[in-house]
C-alpha cells in the first residue's frame, strides 16, 4: 500500500478505510476491537469496511513474517534479469513463477528487464537456483547477496 499519512484519504478509499488498512498493514493479526479503536467504528461496522476492502481488492492477503534464517533459508539475493532475446522478455515472469527459490519477480526499468528476490539454504543452492534459471530461460543475470535487511515493508 505504501506509507500513508494517519486519517489521510488516498485514491479509492475515505480517511476510515485508510485508518484501518494503515493499520492491518502494520500488523495484520489487529483485532476488529482494534480497528474498532483506530477508526472509531462500531466493530460490526469494521467488520463489514474490511470485507468490503477485501472484495475490493484493497486488501488482497494476510501474512505471517518469517525468520527466514531460522527456517533454514539464510542466503537472500537479488537476481537482476535481462533477457537474451527481448521478443521473449514477456513469457520470462510465467516460466520462472513456482521455481522454488525465487520469492518475487518485479519488472523494472533500465537495463536489466527484471528483478528476483531469492532465498536458499546455501551458496551451492543458490548456484544450482542460478543454473536452473539459465536452463529454463534464455537470459544473463547479475547476482547481488543481500548481508542485512534493515526493514521490510
Amino acid at each position: 500500500m505504501g506509507e500513508t499519512e494517519p486519517g489521510k484519504a488516498y485514491e479509492g478509499i475515505d480517511a476510515t478505510d485508510a485508518a484501518i488498512v494503515n493499520m492491518l498493514e502494520a500488523d495484520g493479526r489487529a483485532t476488529l476491537a482494534q480497528l474498532s479503536s483506530v477508526s472509531g467504528l462500531s466493530v460490526s461496522a469494521v467488520q463489514s469496511r474490511v470485507q468490503k476492502l477485501e472484495r475490493r481488492g484493497v486488501i488482497t492477503g494476510y501474512r505471517a513474517v518469517i525468520d527466514q534464517e531460522k527456517r533454514g533459508l539464510p542466503i537472500s539475493a537479488f537476481v537482476s534479469v535481462t533477457p537474451l532475446d527481448y521478443t521473449q522478455e514477456s513469457g520470462i515472469p510465467g516460466r520462472l513463477k513456482g521455481i522454488e527459490g525465487i520469492i518475487s519477480c518485479y519488472s523494472i526499468a533500465g537495463a536489466p528487464s527484471f528483478l528476483l528476490v531469492v532465498r536458499v539454504a546455501s551458496p551451492g543452492r543458490l548456484e544450482e537456483l542460478l543454473n536452473l534459471i539459465h536452463r529454463t530461460v534464455p537470459v544473463n543475470t547479475e547476482t547481488t547477496l543481500i548481508l542485512q535487511t534493515y526493514f521490510e515493508g
